[in-house]
């Protein structure tokens, strides 16, 4: 027990020292491709599957008019929404029917309609009998007519230089998907020339905008170095169609992202030499929970998905874990140290107090002490690398961040465990379970400084 209780410390310093490291600005590999070099403008489709939407889809209409990118196609995918989604839909799009011949290589509820916008070139929208997101997903590949897919939350914002940066990106023939950096929408400002940081949100706002800092400035630039992502975010990811099309598309689950990723990390041990990549500079902003309500359905939900996936792909994780490092660090890093490893902690304190009351208050503070120093140097770290991809907290909103950051030591890490606790127990329970998490209804004014929402 007490050699179980070692290990872990040392594996749980031993990660985020490691991530650490592999996300320093020194070891990236720069490989920069002057514009007038670029071979040709991608052709890409992006798809938003929407369901009750009614609050935010006026603001996902806005958010396309701004990009910077004209080999592109909207499809907006009505996904049976019980709300005033589809009228708005129609009211600002003014929508009239098209016909286009589709592959019927993926499976979908019925299509009720496609149409087509006569206010705004190339943009679509699909009718149809509500399926949930991963089906909303395959009837948009299935109507997408271009090379690489983007897919959004109705809830996210692109940076208008978003699929320029991809496009530079996906010249390398062997990048097949590609996830890119999301901050929380309600944490920046829409100035001239530039976003504008802002801490004068709510807590829960607060931790989620230095949660993302932390999670991909470190975390997902280090596991895109080492060929291990898991995950390429739901709110923005890009993936190459065909690809798409021949690992069956998306899979019934409550983790889509998760699993489309796991889909095709398959595809790259059959086909040696293809790649996801991570890239920083391609920026979404993303409507994020508002409430502690909110955000615990959004997190047992998130927390059910990783599970469902490590059931579901076990097999090949375990055959794969001494040769592909995204099977070693999805079942140490995330499932060991990440969910069991909690559980273990727990029971052996519990089991401490009862048998040896002294030893465990020492074994406590030193637990306690470690944790607080490593997320002190772990924080200090993301901010480092955040202002490095042009991420900057000025004047006021410094002392918020340093009370956040505070906060995040004492207070929201032992949170999100708690969700990870009880949103394992919970996929044995009810795993079908969504939670859809409610929208601001806030109306975000992306026009005031059209085409001037840039990072840094």
């Amino acid at each position: 027990m007490q050699f179980v209780t070692i290990l872990i410390l040392f594996l749980c310093t031993f990660f985020p020292l490691l991530h650490m490291i592999n996300a320093l600005p020194i070891f990236l590999k720069r490989k920069k491709i002057i514009h007038n070099q670029v071979r040709k403008n991608k052709r890409i489709s992006i798809l938003i599957p929407c369901y009750n939407e009614e609050s935010i889809i006026e603001t996902a209409i806005k958010g396309m008019k701004i990009l910077d990118y004209s080999a592109k196609e909207v499809i907006y995918i009505n996904d049976g929404s019980q709300d005033n989604t589809m009228n708005i839909l129609h009211e600002l799009l003014r929508l009239v029917p098209e016909d286009r011949k589709i592959s019927n290589q993926l499976k979908s509820n019925e299509i009720k309609n496609f149409y087509k916008s006569t206010v705004f070139p190339n943009v679509y929208v699909i009718d149809k009998i509500n399926g949930g997101k991963h089906d909303a997903l395959n009837a948009g590949i299935m109507y997408s007519k271009n090379e690489l897919v983007v897919t959004l939350d109705a809830d996210s914002i692109l940076d208008e230089n978003a699929l320029q940066v991809l496009n530079e990106v996906f010249q390398d023939d062997n990048v097949i998907a590609a996830g890119g950096m999301v901050h929380p929408l309600q944490g920046v400002r829409f100035k001239r020339k530039k976003v504008e940081r802002t801490l004068s949100v709510n807590h829960v706002i607060r931790f989620q905008v230095f949660e993302f800092i932390k999670g991909f400035y470190i975390n997902r630039v280090s596991l895109a170095k080492f060929d291990a992502l898991s995950v390429i975010s739901g709110a923005f990811g890009v993936f190459n169609r065909e690809i798409l099309l021949k690992v069956g598309g998306y899979r019934k689950t409550l983790g889509e992202d998760i699993d489309i990723t796991l889909k095709f990390q398959q595809y790259i041990l059959k086909n040696p030499g293809m790649k996801m990549v991570f890239v920083p500079n391609a920026v979404c902003y993303t409507e994020c929970p508002e409430t502690w309500k909110d955000l615990f359905k959004q997190r047992i939900r998130w927390q059910k998905a990783f599970i469902d996936c490590i059931v579901y792909y076990f097999p090949m994780l375990i055959k794969t874990f001494l040769f592909r490092t995204v099977s070693f660090f999805m079942l140490i890093d995330s499932f060991i140290l990440g969910t069991v490893a909690i559980y273990f902690t727990i029971f052996n304190l519990g089991y401490m107090f009862i048998t040896n009351l002294k030893h465990a208050q020492s074994l406590l503070l030193i637990y306690l002490l470690g944790v607080v120093s490593l997320n002190i140097i772990y924080s200090l770290f993301a901010l480092y690398l955040a202002r490095y991809y042009g991420v900057e907290f000025k004047g006021k909103e410094m002392i918020r961040l340093a009370i956040t950051i505070i906060l995040d030591l004492f207070v929201y890490r032992f949170v999100t465990l708690f969700f990870v606790l009880i949103g394992t127990v919970s996929y044995f329970i009810n795993r079908n379970d969504w939670n859809k998490v409610s929208r601001s209804g806030r109306v975000y004014d992306l026009e005031k400084d059209k085409g001037m929402v840039k990072v840094g």
